[in-house]
């Protein structure tokens, strides 16, 4: 009969009874319990050593030479409760490279599991291997909006956020009231004459940087082209193109938006900025090293203009201005229709490598074409979207 769950100490009371008779075979009382020999002498050895209750004793050892001491203990605990989104490998890398001696993340691990920290069946991810990555700060900036965050008195934050390619340093992290250009554009304004201008963004394909048409030029990409910034949109339904954008979303709401509900738009921008500096000067960044941000981040030498300059063209081209309440052009006696991000601009009409066909200009992009062989009108020509996939 083996030990029963619900009864386990009668029956270890009455093997004990049994066994402490005269002429007991107590081998034999071991088989009819389950139990083996060891375990059966052990029950006996306790209860003859005036132990009556014979409860289950912990198997923790008297001493634990290999265990971290109490100091290092507490300041890996106090680096997680500080940051309680962060594993085992920031927070070793974070007390190191304060000049502390740490234990391997193994065992900073194995700290946060004894102290309930972290679930120990709660695995390190796999390493994602290598991702495409640019070359150097300001090349690419990542630029998007991380969905909309319901609050508290009822309205919605729409956090905007933009990343460096290159070091993953966090250059705006705004709650925002709405999607809207004059909205991006204001805050960029403030970023760009902070950290200066890149030289391309790359972005998803919704508003108000993209258009879901497919025409993709849009009023904030025209003032973007007339800095000097490029546009370039991610293929549609791959996600996973821009996947460091994602990454740090991800990042964003397990240690800002999970811990808390927010009420107003400036309780949330107030803790947006407390935590960005955490995240570009103290935070170890795994796709970097475990570096921070800030080590690999450098302004742009390309500062922001105090005037937004207009596109110049060659004297002998032709040179036509969009209306500002019709967006068309004349050409050859006729109207063009010409895409409405482009209202009040002046474009330039070029011919093409056929005849009768002309290409419409804003600077160096062709933004339309024209064929006067067929009489057709105007045909929008999208920015091809871009196949590259910087991570």
């Amino acid at each position: 009969m083996p030990w029963s769950e619900v009864s386990v100490m009668d029956q270890r009371h009455e093997f004990v009874r049994l066994a402490l008779q005269e002429g007991a075979n107590r081998r034999e009382l071991c088989r009819r319990f389950n139990i083996s020999p060891d375990v059966g002498y052990k029950w006996l050895a306790r209860w003859q050593a005036g132990d009556r209750g014979l409860a289950d004793r912990s198997r923790r050892p008297h001493a634990m030479p290999r265990r971290s001491e109490a100091a290092v203990e507490a300041e890996v605990l106090a680096v997680r409760d500080k940051h309680p989104a962060w594993g085992a490998r920031k927070i070793a890398h974070c007390l190191k490279r304060s000049g502390q001696t740490v234990p391997v993340p193994s065992t900073v691990h194995q700290i946060l599991c004894r102290n309930g920290r972290v679930k120990p069946s709660e695995n390190a991810p796999p390493n994602p291997g290598h991702r495409f990555e640019k070359e150097a700060p300001n090349l690419l900036w990542q630029m998007d909006f991380k969905g909309h965050l319901p609050l508290a008195n009822g309205t919605r934050c729409h956090p905007l956020t933009i990343v460096d390619d290159h070091s993953r340093y966090v250059l705006c992290l705004k709650a925002c009231a709405d999607e809207q250009r004059l909205t991006v554009q204001d805050h960029l304004t403030a970023t760009f004459r902070c950290y200066g201008l890149p030289e391309a963004f790359y972005t998803d394909n919704g508003s108000p940087w993209g258009d879901t048409s497919g025409i993709r030029w849009t009023g904030l990409k025209v003032w973007l082209l007339k800095l000097g910034v490029r546009v370039v949109h991610a293929r549609p339904c791959h996600p996973q193109a821009r996947g460091k954008n994602e990454r740090f979303h991800r990042t964003l709401k397990a240690e800002v938006f999970a811990m808390r509900r927010f009420r107003t738009l400036p309780e949330v921008q107030r803790a947006l900025d407390a935590w960005r500096p955490i995240y570009n000067l103290e935070r170890p960044h795994e796709g970097l090293d475990m570096h921070v941000p800030a080590d690999r981040f450098r302004p742009s030498a390309r500062a922001m203009p105090a005037r937004v300059p207009n596109v110049e063209y060659d004297s002998g081209e032709i040179v036509r201005r969009v209306s500002s309440t019709r967006p068309y052009i004349s050409f050859k006696g006729r109207f063009w229709k010409v895409p409405q991000a482009f209202a009040r601009e002046r474009l330039a009409i070029r011919p093409l490598d056929r005849d009768g066909h002309y290409g419409v200009f804003f600077a160096s992009w062709q933004v339309a074409s024209i064929d006067l062989t067929n009489r057709q009108p105007v045909s929008d020509v999208s920015e091809q979207v871009s196949a590259m996939s910087p991570g």
